[in-house]
């Protein structure tokens, strides 16, 4: 049994709560947010302990496992100073807006032997798992074009919760918080990404940030890809999608969390037959239900010292895309990956 403790109760603790008290295998035992009300919120009707200090809670609980649901552009530094004392951090996403800030982390888990896992749940959707299976096996063939569009609704009373919400220094705009899920999976996909030519836009909310913005990326492999993202859809969400094409087949899953597999188009046989029956999953909200494999893939790696997909090098992938859109978007020019962050706000601010 892994002992877990929460670090921030803001809109996202209650799916990792949810999760946490009903996965065999682990125990959820403390809570902590320096908003003592929200802290306390959550941990009277469960019965454990709360604090209002992280660095307390994990030296006097001792977890197994430490989760980090703080706003973004705290994550890294605060998983930098529990990590000399937890064994395991899971890192809800972006595990940090800046490069540096990400390598940080990254090295200081390696001198401290803790492991790190970045939440990533879209990962573990059926309809994902298919479509890795699929390209796993060369079913595709010459990659073509990928594509991710999240289309959803967030109002200003959404940005209106926090003061951190929609800042460079602490947030970022749709490209970092909410597609960022999707641009993970875009990569894991289609592979490295050779460059990245993105525009931005704020368009109906008063954030510092951008709520929409469109990007086009050339791939090594030299496939395209194209990323559209807003949260300026109204009057309710839309679609989190991904499709994929390669010269032997095409999949579009879609949904509101890439949760429906909409299309499964190959001409092999053998790829037909990878879907006997239909993936799709029915879910509550955006969030989806990937937690509770995440959670349990976590668990596996741990019990078998195996290597997780969600590390904190893999996490650090999509996190250099995002950097380069912003890169991209400020300068009007094509960055091409790897490359040093010269006018990229994101985890600095104005």
């Amino acid at each position: 049994m892994k002992t877990v403790v929460l670090v921030g109760c803001g809109r996202i603790s209650g799916r990792h709560v949810q999760v946490l008290t009903q996965s065999p295998g682990m125990r959820l035992i403390a809570v902590c947010d320096i908003v003592e009300a929200r802290a306390k919120a959550i941990a009277e009707p469960l019965g454990i302990p709360y604090y209002v200090n992280a660095l307390d809670m994990v030296k006097r609980e001792k977890p197994d496992i430490a989760t980090i649901l703080t706003e973004s552009g705290s994550h890294a530094r605060i998983a930098c100073e529990l990590a000399p004392h937890v064994s395991t951090l899971v890192v809800e996403k972006p595990m940090a807006l800046t490069l540096e800030d990400a390598d940080m982390l990254i090295e200081t888990c390696d001198r401290c032997a803790t492991r790190l896992f970045v939440v990533k749940q879209n990962r573990y959707n059926p309809p994902v798992v298919k479509l890795r299976k699929a390209l796993e096996n060369g079913f595709f063939g010459k990659p073509v074009m990928g594509t991710v569009r999240v289309r959803w609704c967030r109002d200003q009373s959404y940005y209106d919760q926090d003061a951190w919400r929609g800042t460079w220094k602490e947030d970022g705009g749709v490209f970092t918080n909410q597609a960022s899920h999707h641009i993970d999976l875009l990569q894991w996909m289609m592979g490295p990404v050779e460059s990245v030519q993105a525009y931005t836009a704020t368009r109906l909310v008063k954030i510092e940030s951008e709520d929409t913005g469109v990007a086009v990326l050339r791939f090594k492999s030299g496939a395209l890809g194209v990323i559209e993202a807003t949260t300026a859809t109204r009057p309710k969400d839309l679609e989190g999608s991904l499709s994929i094409l390669g010269e032997k087949g095409a999949v579009v899953i879609g949904g509101f969390a890439v949760n429906k597999l909409e299309t499964w188009n190959f001409k092999d046989p053998e790829a037909m037959s990878l879907i006997e029956e239909d993936p799709s999953q029915a879910v509550p909200n955006v969030y989806g239900l990937g937690h509770q494999a995440f959670y349990q893939d976590v668990l596996e790696c741990l019990d078998t010292g195996r290597n997780s997909m969600l590390a904190g090098l893999e996490g650090r992938k999509s996190l250099e895309i995002i950097n380069a859109l912003y890169e991209s978007a400020a300068t009007g020019r094509e960055v091409f990956l790897r490359f040093v962050p010269h006018s990229v706000l994101l985890g600095r601010g104005k």
